[in-house]
């Protein structure tokens, strides 16, 4: 385990290129996809931290495809950047974990930055600057449940205090949005520069999944912030939000990315390695008729996934237009129904890439079992059980679903 083992920001890190629009946005991301695939499961092996391909994630200008059209970001549509991140995780989803935090808290001053405060950070993505995030912790009765505190000092600023555990790209950050309650036990957003005094980031993260995302504890130690790098996050509950939807969105992505990386996987290897059962009668393993039908009820499976999350994007654009509760409700109800379809998808996925492939494939120098470790890492960020619920109770009665930010 290491501490502080990469700096805030890398000193040769280029200047970031500034996407124009939705089509430049995929087609820079299958290009980066395309490159990141080639050593991910040696990345996956050795547990090597992507430092150099999120710098060339920073520079290629995808982590500013949302800052709005009036700071001078692309502005994508959701069902773009949804894209955006299912490209990068059919290659590795450890890399398009990584910039998910940075997604959200971008929206986050999208929604409730003061114009100074949007000026300022938006202008530092723009650049290439990255944010991590440090939101979830242990030992408390629940998810939601925030012990550190964002303290007045009385002098117009405040200081934190606090552990966070799970904290996803926090080691490979510049600023490191902490979520945390105020003196008035309400929930606020405070960025937090990653090399800020008290401030340490350990990199303890031993998922036997995403071993490369650096998930680690950030120890927030009286860490003093001006009030001016403070969004009142409570806000974003307050009414109508696509707060949850975007983030469910992004992580149904990857998990979208991962079951058809996995299929990808195991079709080649079907076609280049694996043997056929000598019943089959047949002299490859890709005309074997049972191999043939499970491929086909898989990519079935894969197919269906891609246009959930193509329609939950849409639902969520949609809503964005004319943001409302029912829009909201519908966005969040169809990213629910998205992701808990594609969650045992994926980690079927992973499985079946043996089933397919035959002993030969469960050698350990091919590490194929790294998809459905990452499947079943990744697929228990948000329990699918309890979406179902609330998607049951949208369609019988019209409940609409909570105001939480998780869903």
């Amino acid at each position: 385990m290491t501490t502080d083992s990469i700096p805030a920001a890398t000193a040769t890190r280029p200047a970031a290129h500034v996407i124009a629009d939705d089509a430049e946005a995929v087609a820079v991301a299958r290009q980066l996809a395309a490159d990141f695939a080639v050593d991910a499961a040696a990345r996956d092996a050795d547990r090597r931290l992507p430092a150099a391909e999120l710098d060339r994630l920073s520079g290629s200008g995808l982590l500013a495809v949302t800052v709005p059209r009036q700071y001078g970001g692309a502005d994508v549509r959701a069902e773009t950047i949804a894209e955006v991140f299912r490209l990068l995780a059919a290659a590795d989803p450890n890399i398009a974990q990584i910039p998910q935090s940075h997604i959200v808290y971008v929206n986050v001053l999208r929604q409730q930055g003061n114009p100074a405060q949007q000026a300022f950070f938006f202008g530092e993505v723009l650049a290439g600057k990255r944010f991590g995030n440090a939101q979830s912790e242990v030992g408390t009765k629940h998810v939601q449940d925030y012990r550190t505190r964002l303290s007045a000092t009385g002098d117009g600023g405040f200081v934190l205090r606090g552990t966070k555990y799970y904290s996803t790209g926090a080691l490979f950050a510049d600023w490191i949005p902490v979520l945390a309650k105020g003196d008035d036990d309400k929930l606020h957003v405070a960025y937090v520069p990653r090399d800020a005094l008290g401030v340490t980031v350990v990199d303890d993260w031993t998922g036997m999944g995403q071993r490369t995302t650096a998930s680690g504890t950030v120890q927030l130690a009286d860490v003093p912030v001006p009030a001016d790098r403070v969004v009142p996050h409570h806000l974003t509950f307050a009414g109508p939000q696509l707060h949850g939807a975007l983030a469910q969105l992004l992580h149904t992505a990857i998990d979208v990315g991962i079951a058809g990386g996995a299929l990808a996987e195991a079709v080649e290897f079907v076609r280049t390695r694996a043997r056929p059962w000598f019943e089959s009668g047949v002299e490859t393993a890709a005309d074997d008729p049972l191999v043939v039908q499970r491929v086909g009820e898989l990519a079935i499976k894969v197919r269906a996934a891609e246009a959930l999350l193509v329609q939950a994007g849409r639902a969520v654009d949609a809503a964005r237009a004319h943001l409302d509760d029912d829009s909201a409700g519908a966005a969040s109800i169809a990213v629910a129904a998205a992701k808990a379809f594609v969650d045992p998808v994926a980690v079927e996925l992973g499985s079946a890439i043996f089933e397919l492939g035959g002993t030969r494939s469960a050698a350990q120098q091919l590490n194929l079992h790294r998809h459905w470790r990452n499947a079943r890492t990744h697929t228990l960020h948000d329990p699918a059980r309890w979406k179902v619920q609330h998607i049951g109770r949208y369609v019988l009665t019209g409940q609409l679903p909570p105001r939480h930010g998780l869903l």
